[in-house]
């Protein structure tokens, strides 16, 4: 029996529920859960957002564990090995997507927490493809925001080829944006902070920003016309686009990562003009993922991080809606 948080229906507090998960598939491992961090995408997922919510929910796909049984095919991972597990319960494995090694665009791909209960509990299930070791030098505490938020910001620098010589821009400074930061600058970026925010200024810089420009200032923003290979946006906010893909150089990138709550709209004449791109991305996929974290460990990169038990999750949801949250939430089951 497992022993979770789930929530009944939309806007409805997280309360004790358990669930016989069945039998182990042969390719599957269980995962004890020691860690889980809070993504927006929980929220959005309890709130029913995005239309796909099924309930009871069990949120939570940043979940950091040790290996508490495996399936008889899954000889990669050892019992007691630490481990995370991110966005991805399973894929097909037999797509061109998944052959090709893009796991994470499966368009059959079930989400840790679509139709599938998650990491706010003491166990958790997932194929084991998606379930990978923790590297040594990476806190156990800490790691979990890395398998989604962290990978999805550094997913796009792989994807694209970004060269460490680029000029690149992240719009917010949250809880994707000061990873974002962290890890373009590790990648040998010129990196530029956008943010409403004056006052995180030494924030930013602190997390590797070597310039930062608050966004609502129209004259800042206009001399930088020409100046970005990519600027990548980690909001969930809409703004004035056109700015941003000025801000480009010819073969210029703006990149989403964050859900802009109403459609992006442009003309086509600057794009052609400059040759340039509007694109996004989702998470990466499992080879990605281990790049990513090896590079964290390699660089000592890590989330800000508030800690919250696993009993008091509706406080640390709570936190997280007001936005005050500084900049990732982990639960300690």
């Amino acid at each position: 029996m497992i022993r979770a948080y789930a929530s009944t229906g939309p806007k409805q507090p997280l309360k004790p529920f358990e669930y016989e998960p069945g039998p182990l598939g042969p390719y599957d491992v269980e995962i004890k859960t020691e860690y889980c961090g809070i993504c927006h995408s929980d929220m959005s997922m309890l709130n029913n957002e995005w239309g796909m919510s099924a309930y009871p929910l069990v949120p939570g796909h940043e979940i950091v564990g040790t290996i508490a049984t495996k399936g008889e095919h899954v000889h990669h991972l050892k019992l007691g090995q630490r481990v995370g597990a991110g966005w991805y319960a399973s894929t097909c494995l037999t797509c061109e997507w998944c052959v090709g090694g893009d796991q994470n665009l499966c368009p059959t791909g079930v989400g840790m927490i679509v139709g599938h209960h998650g990491g706010f509990a003491d166990r958790v299930r997932a194929q084991s493809t998606w379930v990978l070791p923790l590297p040594e030098g990476l806190d156990p505490a800490k790691a979990g925001p890395l398998f989604c938020g962290g990978i999805t910001v550094f997913n796009p620098l792989v994807q694209f080829d970004i060269k460490p010589t680029a000029r690149v821009g992240v719009i917010g400074i949250g809880g994707l944006g000061h990873m974002a930061l962290q890890f373009a600058s590790a990648w040998g970026c010129d990196v530029t902070a956008f943010s409403t925010s004056p006052d995180k200024e030494p924030e930013a810089r602190s997390f590797g920003a070597a310039h930062f420009v608050n966004s609502r200032d129209p004259a800042a923003l206009k001399k930088l016309a020409g100046s970005f290979d990519m600027i990548l946006s980690a909001i969930a906010s809409d703004l004035d686009w056109s700015v941003y893909l000025n801000a480009l150089r010819p073969k210029g990138r703006l990149h989403f990562v964050g859900v802009a709550p109403t459609p992006v709209s442009t003309h086509v004449f600057p794009l052609i003009g400059g040759q340039k791109s509007i694109s996004g991305s989702p998470l990466g996929s499992p080879t990605t993922t281990a790049r990513m974290l090896d590079f964290a460990a390699r660089h000592k990169l890590a989330p800000l991080t508030e800690e919250f038990p696993l009993a008091k999750v509706n406080d640390a949801m709570e936190r997280l809606a007001s936005g005050k949250a500084r900049y990732r939430i982990v639960l300690k089951a």
